[in-house]
């Protein structure tokens, strides 16, 4: 921790540790007000945005801003993908391939009716098509790292100034939108069409109080930690073999295939040093999956520097008030009906509200509230991060620069 020139500044054990702390206070909030838990907020964000409204407080009132080193934040998400990886089956895979592409699909034409909302509502305030687009899929469906990645070139092309602070405003008004509204759709959802679990399946994320009373031992943990590791260490060679060939993919996306391709070449019958089965959809798996996801979109949401964005509110609120309504209406009118209409259908809804204005982890943060509330969709699961943590990427490499030339 070193303060400098009105910067307090924590180092990457002192965030994670916040980050812990923020976790807890946002499973107290949880359990001390129903509606929180009725409407499946996850406990993540919960404290995560009272922390980052503190945050602001304190900048407000004293001038002192408070960073943080986010670089370990980076590896739990690593984490995390690589246990979605690991519960994947073959089996899953191709059985969710259907509904795979339907998702994918609608996610491809939303992602295009995204930016044309934007761009719509940033002509009603006279401004330049660009910064609609940057309130479009580059920072809302496309998060802070797309947002990041494109924004110099947008504002040198366009002479858009500002265009970084527009990008990240947009990504960080989104991201708490998309936490807010996940649970919510799938609570009206289920309710409305009394939808429930086809089978008790066990939690992908977590572990519920039944499946608590069974006990996780030192090395049951431990070897899902190394389990973790061999598929991380196999991503990181195929992201560094990928990156060769010119196709730049985020670390956690080939980690997520690592952990796929291994799981479903190991035999069961393998050896193992361990001593143990492979530990794929173990509860050791799933306890590692809620910690790292949990963690991770705490510290997101509590290093949001809110007062960075006070000056770009106005034009940032109505785009982005536009883009939740018809987020909304393409899950409930498209998403949900296409989906099947039912209760994984309802999951599914959850994870796209992430997707449609936050993150990969927002989205998969609702399934998870959803699911230990409801019952858990390993479908869902299983498609949603393969089509927001892969095949989104490629379609806004596509997209965006359509949408600069042409608009």
């Amino acid at each position: 921790m070193v303060f400098n020139n009105g910067v307090l500044y924590f180092n990457s054990f002192f965030a994670v540790t916040i980050g812990i702390l923020v976790l807890f206070v946002g499973r107290r909030l949880n359990a001390a007000f129903k509606p929180l838990q009725e409407f499946s907020i996850p406990e993540p964000v919960t404290g995560g945005i009272l922390f980052s409204l503190l945050i602001a407080l304190v900048y407000v009132t004293t001038s002192i801003e408070i960073e943080f080193n986010l670089a370990a934040r980076d590896v739990l998400l690593v984490y995390f993908f690589t246990t979605i990886g690991i519960n994947a089956s073959l089996k899953d895979l191709l059985k969710g391939g259907k509904p795979l592409l339907v998702l994918l699909a609608i996610t491809i034409g939303y992602m295009v009716l995204q930016n044309l909302t934007g761009i719509s509502v940033a002509k009603l305030f006279g401004l330049d098509s660009a910064v609609g687009l940057l309130g479009g899929s580059v920072s809302l469906i496309g998060g802070h790292g797309t947002a990041i990645a494109w924004a110099p070139r947008i504002g040198e092309e366009f002479g858009i100034s500002n265009a970084m602070e527009i990008g990240i405003a947009s990504a960080t008004f989104g991201l708490i939108l998309a936490s807010l509204m996940g649970g919510p759709i799938a609570k009206f959802l289920i309710t409305r069409y009394q939808l429930k679990p086809n089978k008790d399946e066990q939690l992908d994320i977590g572990i519920s109080n039944t499946e608590g009373n069974e006990q996780i031992t030192g090395f049951d943990f431990l070897d899902a930690i190394f389990a973790i590791h061999i598929c991380a260490i196999v991503g990181f060679i195929l992201n560094e073999a990928i990156s060769e060939l010119g196709l730049q993919l985020p670390l956690f996306v080939t980690c997520l295939f690592a952990g796929i391709v291994i799981t479903n070449l190991i035999p069961k019958s393998l050896p193992r040093i361990s001593g143990t089965k492979w530990p794929s959809r173990k509860p050791a798996i799933a306890l590692i999956a809620d910690i790292s996801l949990g963690t991770f979109l705490a510290m997101s949401l509590m290093s949001m520097q809110l007062w960075t964005l006070v000056d770009l509110a106005g034009p940032i609120f109505a785009i982005l008030s536009a883009q939740f309504i018809v987020a909304v209406l393409v899950n409930l009118f498209i998403v949900f009906p296409a989906m099947g209409k039912t209760y994984d259908a309802a999951v599914v809804c959850s994870g796209f509200g992430g997707i449609s204005l936050g993150s990969t982890p927002t989205a998969m943060a609702n399934m998870s509230a959803v699911s230990q509330r409801y019952g858990n969709s390993h479908q869902a699961f299983i498609i949603v991060p393969l089509v927001c943590a892969f095949f989104i990427d490629l379609a806004n490499a596509l997209i965006i620069p359509y949408f600069l030339a042409n608009f």
